[in-house]
Order: C-alpha cells, then structure tokens, then sequence
C-alpha cells in the first residue's frame, strides 16, 4: 500500500502552470517538522516536494500562500532521470490527491478585518 499524509507549511506561494496538454499542474515543497528531538534538542524539519493536479492544483493556488499549513493526503512516486554526467538520479516526490486548508492567511486576514 503507497498512502502518505503530511501536515506542514507551505515553503512558498503556489503558482498554477498549464500543460501543453491543457492539464494543470502546481509543484509546492512543503516543511514537515519531525515529532522528535534530534541530538541538539532541535527538532528537524523534511522539506517535500509535493504535486498537485487540475482542481487540486487550481483550488490550492486559488487560496494558500507562502506559511499557510496544509494537510496532504497521496502516494509516493519515485521517478529517475540521467543528468549531463550520465549519472543516473532519483527524485521521491509526493502525488497529492486530496488538500485539506488547515490554517490559511486568507482566513486569518478575514478574521481580523484585513
């Protein structure tokens, strides 16, 4: 079973690109803090790449923003490519299918008048 679901921020503004195809798509990395302490008494965060498709990608785009915590729910995909050395690299992203807008600045600015 490949099912992942995250909880982070935003690492910056969504941006909607279409396709050749007519398909949208939106890349967002999102910043996952572990639940655990590392040796300095820090805890570490996981920056992951996230993919975003058509009504997911528009509606994410549409209302979330740099800072904005979002709950990710989607599969794992692992895809390579050869750079310009010919060394072969591997990329873990993740294939979101659902978004739920846990915390969102719209709201916030709505909230205090803005």
């Amino acid at each position: 079973m490949n099912h992942v679901i995250l909880i982070g921020r935003l690492t910056g503004t969504p941006e909607i690109v279409t396709t050749e195809s007519g398909t949208k798509r939106t890349v967002v990395t999102l910043a996952v803090p572990r639940t655990y302490k590392n040796q300095e008494g820090l805890y570490d965060t996981d920056f992951l790449r996230c993919i975003l498709w058509n009504g997911i990608a528009q509606r994410t785009t549409e209302y979330c923003k740099k800072g904005d915590v979002v709950c990710v729910r989607g599969r794992l995909q692992v895809r390579h490519y050869t750079n310009e050395n010919e060394e072969t690299k591997f990329v873990t992203e993740v294939i979101v299918e659902n978004i739920a807008f846990v915390s969102s600045s719209k709201e916030n600015k709505e909230k205090n008048g803005d």
